[in-house]
């Protein structure tokens, strides 16, 4: 059982355990141990998004680290892909990321990337847990000469903006398209509205302003109709609202109609398949995705694998069968011929690409795929008990499995961050997936809540 990790690292509120200074000098003690194999100078990148919480959070990861004898190369804030981009490119054994993603800014996490620049697998997790509460005895501590140090990396935005930049195809431009991009006030906040200006776009950029406490607070990803209201009054093109760490993102497109992960996917597969660009015609995706998604890519030639819910679980699946495109209907989607994790911009930029070679406004791509109504309610509960051992809830399920009886999806999971049961049934009636959706998560809240 795990005792520190989640599906994406390690969260909770900020000071409470595990997320304490404490917790984080004993990761950084343990990530250090971990990648420490041979016997030279070993060095660990740390970034973070823009909460008040991690200046806290950074210094003692950094203390943690460099008490095991390896240097440690500080970023500050810069978007989670950034990160795991200047991790590989600057030959580090490791990267660390303190950002609690899309949550509220009194929440932090801590999540680590190998030097390749992918999250870490379960077994290695398994390792640094196995550090930290069973093997953290004082003679793995250097001493004199051999304790590591710290430095920040001052180019570390230019470089990763550079980066970025190349990801779109270099005959084209963002000449004469208006652009609104919502940064949410985090780790994008000054990256993001400089990538698409220098590739020629007029941009209107909002949440770039963080405080340390404004991080996601009713703007970006999760709120959508911010970046919407913005296209509507410059008369943008499209519409880019990212997550805290920027690495997710929903568009909205010139009339102000708001399209997550799915519809990015859809527009991004069918032109890959028409360019024979998709590896093994396949899209990898979540059970959250909608049949509509599934149905689009089929059209054009293609399939699609799901996998768990988490973008960690989409990239395994895509390294281990060597496909090249995935992610989620929340808007992490990895374009693994460009980058190895979940890009906002980088994604924004690839359906800008095709935007500008086909001509077309981003509402008539959006129209090659129709979406299946989808509803999902999220149930707070105190504890998370296996939901088939609950009877009235096992019960339940059942019963609305029965009368979807394969016209429909149902999809009833924990969330791997916060407190929340949730409860997803996709179908043709939205009417009638909506009393069943409120039938199952009304168990659940009698149960748990």
């Amino acid at each position: 059982m795990r005792k520190l990790f989640g599906t994406d690292g390690v969260r909770g509120v900020a000071n409470i355990y595990p997320m304490t200074a404490e917790i984080a000098m004993q990761l950084g003690r343990a990530i250090a141990y971990v990648f420490k194999k041979e016997p030279r100078r070993h060095k660990i990148v740390i970034g973070k998004d823009t909460r008040l919480s991690g200046y806290m959070l950074e210094t003692a990861m950094a203390s943690g680290i460099c008490s095991m004898g390896v240097d440690v190369m500080l970023v500050g804030p810069l978007p989670t892909p950034g990160i795991a981009f200047i991790t590989s490119s600057m030959r580090a054994d490791a990267g660390v990321v303190i950002s609690a993603s899309h949550n509220p800014y009194q929440d932090n996490g801590i999540k680590f990337f190998s030097r390749d620049g992918f999250k870490l697998p379960d077994k290695l997790e398994a390792e640094i847990e196995r550090f930290i509460f069973e093997n953290n005895e004082p003679s793995h501590r250097p001493t004199a000469s051999d304790i590591g140090k710290a430095h920040r990396i001052d180019d570390a935005i230019g470089r990763y903006v550079v980066f970025a930049k190349n990801t779109f195809p270099k005959e084209l431009t963002l000449d004469g398209l208006k652009i609104a991009v919502d940064c949410a006030h985090g780790a994008a906040y000054r990256v993001a509205p400089e990538v698409f200006y220098e590739l020629g776009a007029e941009v209107f950029p909002i949440g770039i302003k963080p405080d340390g406490e404004n991080i996601n607070d009713r703007c970006g990803s999760l709120y959508p109709e911010v970046a919407k209201k913005l296209v509507k009054e410059k008369k943008a093109d499209i519409g880019i609202a990212l997550d805290g760490d920027g690495d997710r993102v929903i568009l909205i497109d010139e009339k102000g109609r708001i399209l997550d992960g799915d519809y990015l996917m859809a527009i991004a597969a069918t032109r890959m398949l028409k360019q024979n660009t998709l590896k093994k015609k396949t899209l990898v995706t979540t059970i959250m995705s909608n049949m509509g998604l599934e149905e689009a890519v089929k059209n054009a030639g293609g399939k699609v694998v799901r996998t768990k819910v988490g973008d960690r679980y989409v990239a395994e699946e895509m390294l281990k069968a060597g496909y090249n495109l995935g992610g989620e209907q929340s808007g992490h989607i990895l374009f693994m011929d460009h980058t190895t994790t979940g890009d906002g911009i980088i994604s924004a930029l690839q359906v800008l690409a095709v935007m500008v070679k086909e001509n077309k406004k981003l509402s008539e791509l959006a129209a090659g795929m129709q979406a299946y109504p989808q509803i999902l309610i999220n149930v707070k509960v105190k504890e998370k008990k296996d939901l088939l051992s609950i009877p009235q809830v096992a019960e339940r399920i059942r019963e609305v499995e029965g009368k979807l009886n394969g016209s429909g999806r149902l999809s009833v999971r924990y969330s791997g961050t916060e407190p929340f049961a949730r409860v997803m049934i996709e179908g043709k009636d939205e009417k009638e997936i909506k009393r069943m959706t409120g039938y199952i998560a009304e168990a659940i809240e009698k149960e748990l809540g």
